[in-house]
């Protein structure tokens, strides 16, 4: 989760007004964030967690839940002062559904 001005995620005081992605670990487990619906109303997260094995080339992904934007916000900010920090992506996302 970035701020609008690009800063990297945890360096701004304030989380983005637009939905972006983000990802964080603690270098065992990782955090996958990812709008899913982000309207003015209603905005929600998909939050899949994943876990490095040592014979693995990518983490188990091990669960995925949705949490609304608020939720969202504070597990990112609850996992940061644990001590979690951003990283890149850790897998691909899915294809989108073929119409």
């Amino acid at each position: 989760m970035t701020s609008t001005s690009g800063q990297r995620a945890g360096t701004s005081r304030r989380p983005p007004l637009s939905p972006r992605e983000g990802w964080l670990s603690d270098g065992r487990r990782v955090l996958h964030f990812r709008p899913t619906l982000w309207d003015r109303w209603t905005q929600r997260l998909e939050v899949t967690s994943g876990e490095w094995l040592p014979d693995q080339s990518v983490p188990l992904l091990k669960n995925r839940k949705e949490l609304t934007r608020e939720q969202a916000i504070a597990l990112w900010r609850q996992k940061r002062q644990e001590g979690w920090r951003a990283c890149a992506p850790q897998w691909h996302p899915p294809p989108p559904p073929r119409a």
